[in-house]
């Protein structure tokens, strides 16, 4: 090998293996942050990306040497239709030491909902009064022992019409602020009844959001890791876009780079910030709707940057769990950009 340098850099990263597909489309959170709010809350929420644009915004973050400027910043816009909350589910710590659930308690469910339901084939359906009155009794009565409640919710994409689809996603989406007992006095409230993106979540607030990246199939070393390309010469038989050596040369390396998936990935976006909550479309539809998606035709968030996903592809928006900084001001936005956007 005097030809040829004897130490290239690592190509690719192994902290996300493995890189396999999602196995939901709409991935849940496996951890949930531990926050201070003065009231019982969602820290939650599930709306469907729409594609991105521009807009202009006085940059509120003290740190940034922009400060008090007006900038220019690309954004997502994510639809946010009303979701509807099924059930209330307790959880207690059992025999060996984990989580498991004490009770499940359903509300009294709209007709229109209970009949998307039964499309589902959800067993739930059969709302026995007395049965659903003896679980509360069991929740009040325990109420001491409950690590934490969580709240069964459906969204409604029959409400979005560039989905084209009917069948509604279900996650458990869980409870923050107040004490036990307020948080199921609250969601003993607003089951069965829909509730809103602003119930949640407030302009200025990070958030985090969990999806599926986009799927690009079966990809080679080249595109999947970044592998430097061989050189091409009269030994090209042997292939140039690929590893070189794989075995243990000068060192052992604890992982060669190798095709396979890429994309379609469970990911977690940290700290992205709501500039903007609004009821009304008019203010963000392009001419002849978004690329891709069509028109805007329920309650929307402004995200500032990228977010993971295809569009109409649905994400679950939650509270920030490790937040990078506290916003304390509402963003000013000068100009949002209606030109629609290719690609």
């Amino acid at each position: 090998m005097g030809h040829r340098k004897l130490a290239s850099p690592r190509r690719g990263s192994a902290g996300v293996r493995p890189r396999k597909r999602a196995s939901e489309i709409l991935p849940t959170p496996r951890s949930w942050p531990t926050i201070q709010l003065n009231e019982p809350k969602l820290l939650g929420f599930v709306g469907y990306k729409v594609g991105m644009t521009h807009i202009f915004m006085i940059d509120d973050k003290p740190t940034s040497p922009n400060y008090g400027k007006e900038i220019y910043v690309p954004v997502s816009i994510i639809e946010t239709p009303p979701i509807i909350p099924l059930a209330l589910r307790a959880y207690v710590m059992g025999p060996k030491g984990e989580p498991t659930t004490l009770s499940e308690y359903w509300g009294e469910l709209p007709e229109d909902v209970l009949k998307t339901l039964q499309t589902r084939k959800i067993a739930r359906l059969k709302l026995d009064k007395e049965k659903m009155k003896g679980k509360l009794d069991t929740l009040n009565s325990r109420i001491n022992d409950i690590l934490y409640l969580r709240v069964l919710i459906t969204t409604q994409p029959k409400l979005v019409p560039a989905l084209g689809k009917k069948k509604p996603e279900i996650v458990e989406i869980q409870l923050g602020g107040g004490d036990i007992k307020a948080q199921l006095n609250y969601a003993l409230n607003i089951l069965g009844k829909p509730l809103s993106v602003k119930d949640v979540f407030k302009e200025g607030q990070l958030i985090d959001i969990i999806g599926v990246t986009k799927g690009k199939g079966f990809q080679g070393v080249i595109k999947r890791y970044g592998v430097v390309e061989l050189p091409r010469w009269h030994k090209h038989r042997k292939g140039s876009r690929k590893v070189g050596a794989r075995g243990p040369s000068f060192s052992t390396p604890s992982y060669v780079p190798q095709p396979g998936q890429m994309g379609f990935h469970r990911r977690t976006e940290y700290n992205k910030r709501i500039l903007k909550i609004s009821d009304n479309p008019d203010e963000i539809n392009p001419k002849g709707g978004f690329v891709n998606y069509g028109l805007v035709k329920n309650t929307y968030l402004i995200i500032e940057g990228s977010v993971i996903g295809a569009k109409k592809r649905p994400l679950f928006l939650r509270y920030p769990i490790r937040p990078s900084w506290n916003p304390q001001s509402v963003p000013k936005l000068t100009y949002v950009n209606l030109y629609s956007q290719q690609g």
